[in-house]
């Protein structure tokens, strides 16, 4: 049969159906954003379905960005050698597939598994959305269409928890939670047609080797990090909780070791091992990992207080979150419009004491509140303030990261951020969680609140103090991408 797309050379000029391409990148982006956040507001609904206690709900939610997080970097290799269409429609399908799966799960243990899975397919779907972009815009055009998929995928963040206690709420045919994953069928399968009849074949370089060594040392990993942080605080953290972290500092060593001797074999290794070797690269990372997990972290105990504790709908929690949202998209704006082309640097250190002053006014606010009489405005200054804040790191904060590293470095670069990024949140969720729901036990929910906001201050601080090892100025923002063919995953930005 036929494949009707077109192949680069049947074409001349730019290619006539590029901006039908843009659209779909940031469908598929969306819908990740979406399944990244919009489980949040699912917590009470699933418990009364599947029987989901606070451990499961954790991995509902965790485990996609965990199995996301581990696998970017190897999805864009894969986009490399088989090429990025291919490795597209590829991701896209399992994505709407493992998206049904979640929706039929009979249980919990089938639904946390299914989520591993959908976030498998998304380290294989949004990887190859950069490099397609790149190789059908060039120019001015690139400019543009970075300036477009930046706010957009923005909006798909604010949009999540709302979106997700809205279907949750309306029970649209009795649907329930799993309305949440069902969504993205209509939505996936038109992605899909689209994409398989205009995204342009262009082939991928067979002779690069896949690093399937430094890919599985990369995901055990992870799993050997989140899993204890998960199962800890259920099982009064046992000897092996400490052993399996212990375990993966020494894997993250050796994937560092393992990725060197690839390269001074002559083979292509999953991540640049120059990279390693930049300090205020590698101090940026951990500086990503602290400011995702906290912020992830947070917003999760926001929704559980108003959910658990306020025994707000799932429809009302989504509209709580909003406070955070609007405040993050302000503060996004004026960080990235104007603010951090004057200040440089100082804008990272801002943005954490902005989201200081925020959580010590809802500190406060929360112990003047009155269970009885609760409303969502009670806690929105202290919520909005500490989301401003957070804008005004998330517009700037890879740019700055970035600027360490050379030209030929970003695509790898990219890649590594993201996947930091999405285990990082994986951490949050878990470390959170955990937080929350041991004071949660005992009906202390505004306890609870206040542990995360404590946590989530030492994240902050340690944060702020990692600023000062970044370049004065940040890479920007259309260079943020580069032009390495070196693995295209592109910083994954989340503001949910």
């Amino acid at each position: 049969m036929h494949d009707p797309s077109p192949t680069p050379d049947e074409t001349t000029g730019p290619y006539r159906w590029r901006w039908l391409i843009l659209a779909v990148m940031i469908v598929a982006e969306i819908m990740d954003l979406l399944d990244a956040s919009i489980v949040n507001v699912a917590g009470p609904d699933l418990e009364k379905s599947l029987g989901a206690g606070s451990l499961g709900l954790q991995w509902v939610i965790g485990g996609y960005a965990l199995t996301l997080g581990a696998g970017l970097v190897l999805g864009g290799r894969l986009g490399d050698r088989y090429g990025r269409r291919r490795m597209f429609l590829a991701g896209l399908a399992a994505f709407t597939t493992s998206s049904l799966l979640c929706a039929a799960a009979p249980n919990i243990g089938s639904l946390i598994a299914f989520r591993l899975l959908q976030g498998a397919a998304g380290a294989i779907l949004l990887p190859q959305g950069l490099g397609l972009l790149r190789e059908n815009f060039s120019g001015p055009e690139l400019t543009k269409v970075f300036a477009i998929f930046g706010p957009v995928l923005g909006l798909g963040g604010i949009v999540g928890p709302v979106l997700g206690g809205f279907l949750i709420e309306g029970d649209f045919f009795g649907l329930g939670w799993r309305s949440v994953f069902l969504i993205n069928l209509p939505i996936g399968i038109a992605a899909l047609v689209v994409a398989a009849k205009f995204v342009p074949r262009k082939a991928g370089d067979r002779t690069l080797r896949v690093d399937l060594t430094g890919a599985a040392l990369v995901a055990a990993s992870c799993a050997l990090l989140v899993l204890p942080l998960n199962q800890g605080q259920e099982n009064g953290w046992p000897l092996w909780t400490w052993l399996s972290m212990a375990a993966s500092a020494i894997g993250f060593a050796l994937f560092a070791l393992q990725q060197r001797r690839t390269a001074a074999a002559g083979h292509e290794p999953l991540v640049t091992p120059g990279l390693l070797r930049k300090p205020a690269f590698t101090v940026g990372l951990g500086g990503i990992a602290l400011f995702f997990g906290g912020l992830v972290g947070t917003q999760l105990v926001l929704t559980l207080f108003l959910q658990i504790g306020q025994h707000f709908t799932a429809g009302e929690a989504g509209l709580g979150n909003l406070p955070l949202a609007v405040g993050t998209a302000i503060g996004g704006a004026v960080s990235g419009a104007f603010l951090a082309d004057r200040i440089g640097r100082k804008v990272l250190q801002i943005g954490p004491l902005v989201q200081l002053a925020g959580a010590a006014a809802l500190w406060f606010e929360l112990d003047g509140l009155d269970a009885a009489s609760f409303s969502i405005l009670d806690i929105l200054p202290g919520v909005a303030v500490a989301g401003i804040g957070t804008g005004m790191v998330i517009a700037a904060l890879f740019g700055f990261v970035l600027a360490a590293v050379d030209d030929d470095e970003i695509g790898s670069a990219s890649g590594v951020l993201s996947a930091v990024q999405a285990v990082g949140g994986s951490i949050g969720v878990a470390v959170f969680g955990s937080v929350f729901f041991a004071r949660a036990e005992t009906a202390d929910f505004t306890g609870g609140f206040h542990g995360a906001l404590i946590a989530q201050a030492c994240l902050l601080v340690a944060f702020l103090a990692i600023t000062f090892l970044l370049p004065k100025q940040g890479r920007p923002d259309d260079e943020q991408h580069g032009t390495a063919t070196v693995s295209d995953a592109q910083p994954h930005l989340t503001v949910t």
